[in-house]
């Protein structure tokens, strides 16, 4: 191993809280961490893998043949741990949160073409079969005996799932679906591993039975055959082509030509039908929507790991950087030392470790509200939804922002491949319209609290997330004073929310006298995405001072002032870029924000002697965080130059390009 660097060693030498204390707090428990490195471990171990080839050099169609090559070997090892949870969905969850993070990381960084097998695929076979169906088809997708995919999205319909146009049209003669595709707008069109590695599909349709419409309903559908790997007859497949991110993801097309397929692959665990066309509704529709809600919530888990991963890259960057002498006449500092470069990367460190916290609630929440919904108990499925929804939207562009404020933290060297950004940054922007868009995402959030507002107006009792809208009705007009406390912003923040949801309900109302309840939330739509962003604000606020102050209770006291910090930083710097909104509706004064931006300048300084700390806590072996300028060892320049010795245009020291062109184009007008 390279010697590391002096600048890093004096840093990690000043670091006075226990960064295995905080890896063990990060990842949920010793126990967590010592299976995150084991498993990490037998993944990233094998020579087989040929980690060290540099694939972005390769061609679109070598770079998936690669993916391919890496996902079998790693898969192979992923079904056997899976085999040994004997079921379990938590320990199962646990090998495929490692899993995505070491695929992410450096095993396949450009998208797993396998990865849906077990998020989406998997899911569905667990949620959505009954137990016949359940028997049959799950242990065929744990052993990888079939490869499947979720086939929701088409070329003309996203978000709007009501609106998909494929076809299943029940033959009560012949017992089958007949599958099709009415347009060029109802092809299926950006699944994930479905253009040439999948064999079969869950697909949504709109399902037609004794010449009426049931809406849309999930169904199993083999696309290609098991032995040739050819298309089915009446099946058109394929890869959609190159995009921003995510070459290797093999985001497909598919399309249906009459296409049969027998009675019992419709998924029947909510809703029923009967071999004679008689359809039995679900009890609750929303039911069918929860592998989005699952797979929402891995986005927010995997935006908060790459935010670490950036976070940790331009902490390490910025210890051993020197530039610009604060004064003319002193030695170049850090560049760690200018509190501008305090503010661009400990603002997103504290932010990254606040959504991993807020991503964990949520999984805990899913796991519970999921287990209420399998006991007949539906009440809070809307509510998970909507916070679901809107915060997948504020994460991912949060999100977004801070690698890319990262990214420019560490200067032009931050814009090399090797610097370890490009493909954080385009997979985390990638999640702002995957699974939703986020505008749209808001507005289903905002709907919910729209109905919320009303039941509040009525006296009704509401959730803890929401509740803060019956205490802003009880102020009766009255302008909160502004309290500097913790709970204090908190509460500030709910009152500009609460402000904005009810603005939002009365220009709804007003424009229901001339328009009808749809045209009115249309027009409204602005003033409804803001009122949604001001809620996942105070959402992400309130989850994580309950979650701290739970781990200040339980952690060694040192950490505990790091992690009050974290919230410190993260709670005044959300109220300071809010205040635009804040202003309007709490009495805060000009003296409130300089006392605000006084404490977060205090909370910077912090930072900087726990940083190094933190980043090292995160626990990303060089393996995974595969980057010149956050290397363990913190030997930036000797790692950037070596860089450069993969770049193919450096096998050769004349390109054949001089002899072709560029020596007859100097030579042509002597």
């Amino acid at each position: 191993m390279p010697a590391i660097s002096k600048d890093l060693q004096e840093e990690r030498e000043k670091v006075n809280f226990n960064i295995e204390e905080f890896t063990n707090w990060f990842y949920g428990g010793i126990e967590k961490v010592e299976k995150k490195r084991s498993l990490e471990k037998l993944l990233l171990s094998d020579p087989d893998l040929n980690l060290s080839l540099d694939t972005s050099y390769l061609s679109y169609k070598e770079q998936y043949e690669e993916a391919i090559r890496r996902s079998t070997i790693t898969y192979r090892k992923v079904i056997d741990l899976l085999k040994k949870t004997g079921g379990n969905q938590i320990k199962a969850g646990a090998v495929l949160e490692v899993l995505r993070s070491c695929m992410i990381g450096c095993i396949n960084k450009e998208g797993d073409p396998l990865m849906l097998q077990f998020t989406m695929f998997l899911f569905m076979m667990f949620k959505l079969t009954n137990d016949e169906q359940k028997a049959e088809w799950l242990p065929k997708v744990l052993n990888c005996n079939i490869l499947g995919t979720y086939a929701q999205t088409e070329l003309g319909h996203g978000t709007n799932v009501r609106g998909l146009e494929t076809t299943a049209t029940y033959d009560p003669i012949t017992k089958e679906f007949i599958i099709n595709t009415p347009s060029l707008s109802a092809y299926k069109f950006w699944p994930g591993n479905m253009g040439h590695t999948v064999n079969y599909a869950v697909v949504l349709a709109q399902l037609y039975t004794k010449g009426q419409c049931y809406g849309i309903q999930p169904f199993i559908v083999p696309i290609r055959d098991l032995e040739t790997h050819k298309p089915l007859p009446g099946i058109t497949v394929g890869d959609i082509g190159n995009k921003m991110g995510y070459m290797t993801m093999n985001n497909g097309y598919l399309a249906f030509n009459n296409v049969r397929i027998p009675f019992k692959n419709l998924l029947m665990r909510n809703a029923k039908m009967l071999e004679d066309g008689t359809f039995i509704k679900p009890k609750i529709s929303v039911l069918n929507y929860g592998a989005m809600s699952s797979m929402r919530n891995s986005i927010l888990n995997d935006t908060a790991m790459m935010m670490s991963r950036a976070a940790t890259i331009a902490t390490r960057y910025s210890l051993v950087r020197r530039q610009s002498p604060i004064n003319p006449n002193d030695p170049e500092p850090k560049i760690i030392e200018h509190k501008t470069q305090q503010y661009k990367v400990f603002v997103p460190l504290a932010k990254a470790i606040i959504y991993r916290i807020v991503s964990s609630y949520l999984d805990e929440l899913f796991t519970q509200i999921q287990q209420e919904s399998s006991s007949g108990n539906f009440d809070r499925l809307n509510e998970l939804h909507a916070l679901n929804c809107g915060l997948k939207a504020v994460m991912s562009e949060e999100g977004t922002k801070a690698i890319e404020l990262c990214r420019l933290a560490c200067g032009g060297h931050g814009y090399l491949k090797s610097a370890g950004f490009d493909s954080i940054y385009r997979l985390c922007t990638a999640a702002q319209t995957g699974e939703g868009e986020n505008t749209v995402m808001h507005l289903q959030t905002a709907r919910y609290l729209m109905k919320t507002f009303t039941k509040a107006r009525n006296g009704e009792k509401l959730t803890e997330g929401v509740a803060y809208l019956s205490e802003f009705i009880n102020l009766n007009g009255r302008r909160l004073i502004f309290d500097d406390s913790i709970r204090g912003i908190l509460r500030a923040i709910q009152t500009a929310a609460a402000s904005k949801i009810v603005i939002a309900w009365k220009h709804i109302e007003e424009r229901k006298k001339n328009f009808t309840a749809e045209e009115a939330a249309s027009y409204t739509g602005i003033e409804l995405t803001r009122a949604s962003e001001l809620h996942c604000h105070t959402c992400l606020l309130q989850i994580a001072i309950v979650e701290i102050e739970k781990a200040i209770g339980k952690v060694s006291r040192a950490l505990g002032e790091v992690l009050r910090n974290v919230l410190e930083l993260y709670a005044v710097d959300t109220i300071l870029k809010l205040s635009g909104d804040v202003l309007l509706f709490v009495n805060m004064t000009a003296e409130d924000v300089e006392k605000l931006q006084k404490r977060l300048e205090n909370s910077l300084q912090f930072f900087r002697s726990t940083a190094i700390g933190i980043v090292d806590g995160f626990d990303f072996s060089d393996q995974i965080l595969d980057s010149t300028l956050g290397a363990y060892d913190g030997n930036v320049y000797e790692n950037l130059f070596a860089a450069t010795k993969k770049s193919t245009l450096n096998d050769e020291e004349v390109n054949k390009s001089f002899h072709l062109y560029l020596k007859p184009f100097m030579k042509a007008n002597l």
